[in-house]
């Protein structure tokens, strides 16, 4: 009788505790975002399920189950790229060809350039180069003379132009070249950079390091550090570099668990902000408001034509507030990670662009003027890397290259030209002027009954697709034939440098409009009307359990 009293008596001890725990456990559930996106560890376990298969010839141009009549006009417009390819290209790709065989970066590019079904047929035939010599104005030269209007941005280093890069490194050079690459010791030109970077960022403190991922990583240790909790927060489809914390599903060969992956823009993800004790951080990428939960887009995995994107400026600015209360309100750390943003959208990045002051903002890319560089702006409180009564509690972070000489000296050519007259009137009409730009493609691609659109953050663009169809992704091999440079990823994101004309621009539409036309001529976007983007989806679902149950 007293071990029943007993039992019932922890019982009753216990089960309110099971029950908080559940329900904690059951608001992180629906915090996160219901895609595989949003469960990283559901995401790996998968990706090991999924089975390798791709199509022979015959079903590389019927894999819609075209009739036979657009199967060879596909057929005839593929190898008319080849040869197109091989006569403008041959030594770029044989260079490239030559160089992959030692540089596992660029097997990995050229793998995913595509869906996996159609990567080897494309990669044996279709072969482009990875070589550049030349860049000037808004174009780039490759190995065989081919003049490219350069789409890429340098993966957002690009802001102001290639030619005012090479001036901040020429310049930079100059001014430190007296002290050489000496490390361990400061070129005095750092004192004026962190004068400058405090008053952009609105912060107290600055730390430079080698790239915009170790400044990511270095925000996340010190907020764990000075909060003491453990657990970073990162929202769905949201990029902060490649290590493992932040990149917790695909990818990362080893399981991230003191991540949460939550919904973008959802009141979910704020209940468990306010709910859980364990979060030191927020990351933000102001670049989701172009596509919230999704990934960065690229055409490996443009299966159909579900990619969707859209910008809303004044909902987005209205979430960014109410996560900054949240996280004031919790004590959590909000980081924005501005390492791709940071001085395309306004001379103060993100924050002065949404008003939004976080608590700590990574810098990179465009920032080194030229030369790589990562760089951590954040409260006195929070940039600390020890404690003044406990000696040996300290958080650590250094690197050989940190405050290298040469990136100091092109750093102060860069946030000295952001400063000057012509920078600020150009930061003045920005929006306008690439908003008006995004309606003109669209309004053309529209009128030219192309199914194809854009979508824009300024001078960030996104390409989507308006009607289902599993080849969106070819349409890249033919702008690059057309003279525009793309990114690995494709049609997925271009990056305009802001030095771009209005003349320059119509050229890029009168491009790209061309190579679309080629495109429909050449039947890629043949529909029944029967099409859809579902229809696709399962078929390719079924694809894969043939291959993974029965072969």
């Amino acid at each position: 009788m007293e071990d029943a009293l007993v039992l019932a008596g922890l019982g009753a001890l216990v089960l309110p505790a099971l029950v908080v725990k559940a329900k904690r456990r059951l608001e992180l559930s629906k915090g996160k975002h219901p895609s595989l996106a949003g469960h990283s560890k559901m995401s790996r376990r998968v990706a090991k399920l999924l089975p390798f298969y791709e199509y022979d010839e015959y079903g590389f141009f019927r894999s819609d189950d075209a009739p036979e009549d657009v199967a060879v006009r596909r057929r005839e417009g593929f190898f008319r790229l080849v040869s197109a390819y091989r006569e403008r290209f041959a030594q770029s790709a044989a260079l490239t060809a030559e160089a992959a065989e030692g540089v596992s970066d660029m097997q990995f590019t050229g793998a995913y350039r595509v869906p996996f079904q159609y990567s080897r047929f494309v990669r044996q035939h279709l072969k482009g180069g990875s070589f550049l010599q030349a860049s000037s104005g808004v174009t780039v030269t490759d190995l065989d003379g081919n003049v490219f209007y350069d789409l890429t941005g340098s993966y957002g280093v690009n802001v102001f132009g290639y030619d005012f890069y090479k001036d901040c490194l020429a310049r930079g050079a100059d001014r430190v070249k007296d002290l050489g690459p000496v490390l361990g010791a400061y070129h005095p030109l750092l004192a004026s950079n962190v004068r400058r970077l405090k008053e952009i960022s609105g912060l107290d403190e600055v730390s430079f390091h080698m790239s915009g991922t170790e400044a990511v990583m270095q925000a996340v240790r010190l907020a764990r550090y000075h909060t003491g909790r453990t657990h970073l927060v990162r929202f769905c489809g949201a990029y902060h570099g490649w290590w493992g914390d932040v990149q917790p599903g695909v990818g990362n060969p080893v399981a991230a668990n003191q991540t949460y992956t939550l919904k973008d823009m959802h009141a979910d993800a704020l209940r468990v902000l306010r709910r859980r004790k364990d979060i030191a951080c927020v990351l933000v990428n102001p670049l989701q408001a172009l596509h919230p939960n999704g990934g960065a887009p690229g055409d490996s995995s443009l299966v159909d034509s579900a990619r969707k994107a859209a910008f809303d400026r004044a909902a987005y600015t209205a979430w960014l507030k109410e996560l900054r209360e949240v996280c004031t309100e919790r004590g959590i750390v909000l980081i924005f990670d501005e390492v791709f943003v940071g001085f395309r959208l306004a001379r103060g990045g993100a924050q002065e662009y949404f008003g939004v002051q976080a608590d700590m903002v990574t810098y990179g890319k465009t920032l080194g003027g030229g030369m790589p560089v990562g760089v951590v702006c954040g409260k006195r409180a929070l940039m600390k890397r020890f404690r003044d009564d406990r000696p040996a509690d300290i958080c650590f972070a250094r690197g050989t290259f940190n405050s290298h000489p040469y990136v100091m000296g092109a750093m102060a050519e860069f946030l000295a030209h952001i400063e000057t007259p012509e920078v600020q009137v150009l930061y003045a009409g920005l929006e306008e002027t690439w908003n008006v730009r995004a309606q003109r493609f669209n309004a053309r691609l529209k009128a030219e009954g192309l199914p194809v659109q854009v979508a824009n953050v300024s001078s960030i663009w996104t390409v989507f697709y308006t009607e289902p169809s599993r080849y969106n992704w070819i349409l890249q091999y033919y702008l690059r034939l057309e003279g525009l440079a793309l990114s690995w990823v494709g049609t997925g994101r271009f990056i305009f440098s802001l030095n771009y004309s209005d003349a320059d621009f119509d050229t890029v539409l009168e491009r790209f409009v061309a190579a679309a036309k080629k495109m429909a001529a050449d039947g890629w976007w043949w529909t029944d009307g029967t099409l859809s983007n579902k229809g696709i989806k399962r078929r390719i679902l079924k694809e894969m359990l043939i291959h993974r149950f029965l072969k």
